[in-house]
C-alpha cells in the first residue's frame, strides 16, 4: 500500500478505522522530510498490512498543532486507536522497521489497561 494524504477531517477516522496507523507530518521545505519521504515510501510498499498516512503541516496547521508538532518530520504511530511511538527527526530504513515491528509486537491488552489506569489516576486528581 503506498502512502496516504490525509487531513484534519480525516485524522480521527483513519486512527479509528485501522489496526496500525504510522503518521509522517511533514513539509515541503523541511530538508530532513524530503529525505525521509523515500524510507517511509518503501516501508509503506513492505507492510501493507500498516497505514502509512502523511500530514502536510503547512497545509494542516490546525491539526499539526492539535498533535504537539513542534519539529519535522514527526513520526507518531498508532495502533488499535492508541497513540504508542512518538518521534521527532528523520528515521533510516534500519530505525523505521524497528518501530514498526516494535508496535506490530506490542501486548495491546497490556497497553489498553495501562491507558485505563493513567484516565482512572487523572479522573482522580
Amino acid at each position: 500500500m503506498a502512502t496516504v494524504d490525509i487531513t484534519g477531517e480525516q485524522f480521527a477516522s483513519t486512527i479509528e478505522d485501522n489496526d496500525i496507523v504510522l503518521v509522517d507530518f511533514w513539509a515541503a521545505w523541511c530538508s530532513p522530510c524530503r529525505q525521509f519521504a523515500p524510507t517511509y515510501g518503501a516501508a509503506s510498499e513492505k507492510h501493507t498490512d500498516v497505514v502509512f498516512a502523511k500530514v502536510d503541516t503547512e497545509a494542516e496547521q490546525q491539526l499539526a498543532a492539535e498533535a504537539g508538532i513542534t519539529s519535522i518530520p514527526t513520526l507518531m504511530a498508532f495502533r488499535e486507536k492508541v497513540l504508542v511511538f512518538s518521534q521527532p527527526g528523520a528515521l533510516n530504513g534500519p530505525q523505521l522497521e524497528q518501530v514498526i515491528e516494535a508496535v506490530k509486537g506490542l501486548d495491546m491488552e497490556e497497553v489498553h489497561a495501562h491507558v485505563a489506569k493513567a484516565r482512572a489516576e487523572a479522573q482522580e486528581n
